[in-house]
């Protein structure tokens, strides 16, 4: 299994951990009963958090036609609202909620040119709060697709994840499914569409980054 970059200074950091509980467990006791569930603990730890810096081996879905997930999880929100921080008109919202046993990479829903690409300080409510999208630290970047249609994805941090990590940069062109950027350990994906667009996923329903359809471009 692949190790995403933004893992490799967090599972050196968890291995140093473990190393020095461990030892000094055993330096202190030679009680078994204490000994071995903390070997076992230890192992099944560095493994959960090997897993959620996995890499999955999955070929990218493209259609220059469609809005494809930006990250695994589950659709919370699907609604028309006011997009305050960049629009300031009225866009369909979908938020995709992700747990801590999703895949956290984050791709790009569509090609484009990034014209926007900010990061913003804030709170860490949970990331299935209404106000999450507004409140907490979050990543927003604004593409324009070759028909000049503009697609917003906000990155949002949750209770747990602390940290948001944004790869593009203002003015770079990207291809559909090339890597957006990654959150640590649970939190929400929002995307800001055009309102004429043709919605293709329910409430509740799961998805899966870079494969599953979110919406169609009306023609």
């Amino acid at each position: 299994m692949k190790t995403h970059k933004e893992g490799r200074v967090t599972l050196i950091i968890v291995i140093v951990f473990i190393l020095i509980v461990n030892s000094v467990t055993i330096s202190l006791t030679k009680c078994l009963w204490i000994i071995c569930p903390l070997i076992v603990a230890s192992i099944l730890f560095y493994l959960f958090i090997h897993y959620f810096f996995r890499v999955p081996n999955r070929l990218a879905f493209n259609d220059e036609m469609a809005i494809i997930s930006p990250c695994d999880g589950e659709v919370v929100v699907i609604e028309n609202t006011i997009e305050k921080e960049y629009f300031n008109d009225e866009r369909k919202q979908i938020s995709i909620f992700m747990s801590p046993l999703n895949v956290h990479i984050n791709w790009f829903p569509v090609g484009g040119k990034v014209i926007l690409s900010k990061r913003q300080r804030g709170s860490h409510l949970v990331a299935w709060a209404p106000k999450s999208s507004t409140q907490n630290e979050r990543s927003t970047v604004v593409i324009e697709t070759k028909d000049k249609h503009l697609i917003l994805v906000r990155q949002i941090a949750g209770a747990v994840a602390r940290r948001v990590v944004c790869f593009p940069k203002e003015g770079e062109i990207h291809q559909q499914n090339d890597q957006l950027g990654f959150i640590k350990f649970g939190s929400r994906v929002d995307l800001y569409l055009p309102v004429d667009y043709e919605i293709c996923v329910d409430i509740d329903q799961k998805v899966t980054g870079s494969q599953t359809v979110i919406a169609r471009i009306k023609k």
